[in-house]
């Protein structure tokens, strides 16, 4: 069991971010266990080409047998909405003679040795840690960033507009609950169910502030393998089955010759924050199209909109709940 203590001030610091490289490094685990995410198969078996085009044994050499990524590659946010190449520069500054130990309590602890491509790299740790955050860079621009991280992004920060309206609404505590089955909120600790560590203990918060990370690539709440690194629990995804291949959302006919066949369809999918790339996609029609439908609805107070870092994400107002008959969960 992992333990975070947290007083009032560290309540109070608590704070959400979408991390890049945490979605490019964990989605690493697509290639050596695709079967675990099943949600984001299709979309990275049409990334398989340009993937195998990489330096992709060295990037598969990084995901233990237990799906364990080093901690190095996952660097906490420093803000909201951090940009991949700042986060990048994190993983270079990384001082060569701690690259042994990174990657030694990714893989030793479960009797593991470390990987052929990673064991001998470590002869020149300076040129290893070069290469594998040039490999990462390369999988990121040609893999991940032009169509696959658009979509994402949209859904993790519709994701972070939603536990804001909990927080705000119900609570901390029901926020915990909500984030994933794992978590548990008791007496000022945040309880982690860490199966795959038989470490048993706890951490003091102290004013470092605990940051939660929403991501496609894990089935329960994670931390990072050290407990020496700054606070931080990622959790999975809401909305994750969005990613999957679109479908038409089913709408009242009634609703329809009211608004039109496209604003009933666009109103239908707004039971969650999401913006004009993710509406796009999921209708199968161009943001161009959708922009102008939701100028309309909103408009006419059916829906609301909010920027979120880079993003705008539009939501039903209650207005457009009570004329879909559908209320947003949560």
């Amino acid at each position: 069991m992992h333990r975070f203590r947290l007083d009032l001030a560290d309540l109070a610091t608590t704070w959400f971010a979408c991390s890049p490289i945490q979605e490019a490094a964990l989605s690493l685990r697509m290639w050596t266990h695709p079967g675990v995410y099943p949600l984001q198969s299709a979309a990275f078996e049409r990334l398989r080409p340009s993937f195998e085009q990489l330096d992709s044994g060295l990037l598969l050499s990084l995901v233990a047998a237990n799906r364990w990524i080093p901690d190095f590659l996952t660097p906490r946010p420093s803000v909201p909405a951090p940009d991949f190449r700042a986060e990048l520069a994190v993983v270079r500054a990384l001082p060569p003679e701690q690259l042994r130990a990174e990657l030694e309590q990714t893989f030793l602890p479960h009797g593991r040795p470390l990987p052929a491509p990673l064991a001998a790299g470590l002869a020149d740790p300076v040129r290893l840690l070069a290469r594998i955050a040039d490999a990462l860079e390369e999988y990121w621009e040609r893999c991940l960033a032009p169509a696959w991280w658009p979509r994402a992004r949209a859904v993790l920060e519709a994701d972070l507009v939603y536990r804001a309206r909990v927080l705000s609404q119900q609570g901390a505590a029901a926020l915990f609950a909500d984030l994933d089955h794992r978590l548990h909120w008791a007496d000022g600790l945040l309880s982690i169910n860490r199966r795959w560590t038989d470490w048993d203990g706890e951490i003091t918060v102290d004013g470092r502030g605990l940051v939660l990370v929403p991501t496609f690539f894990a089935r329960g709440a994670i931390t990072m393998i050290s407990n020496d690194r700054p606070p931080q629990i990622s959790y999975p995804a809401r909305g994750r089955a969005g990613m999957a291949a679109p479908t038409a959302p089913v709408t009242p006919r009634a609703l329809e010759l009211l608004l039109g066949a496209p604003k009933a369809r666009l109103l239908a999918l707004l039971a969650e924050p999401a913006s004009t790339t993710e509406l796009a996609y999921r209708l199968g029609v161009t943001p161009g199209a959708v922009s102008q439908h939701l100028a309309v609805l909103h408009r006419t107070g059916l829906v609301t909109r909010a920027r979120h870092g880079r993003s705008v994400l539009y939501g039903r107002s209650p207005l457009g709940d009570e004329l879909t008959g559908h209320p947003r969960r949560g």
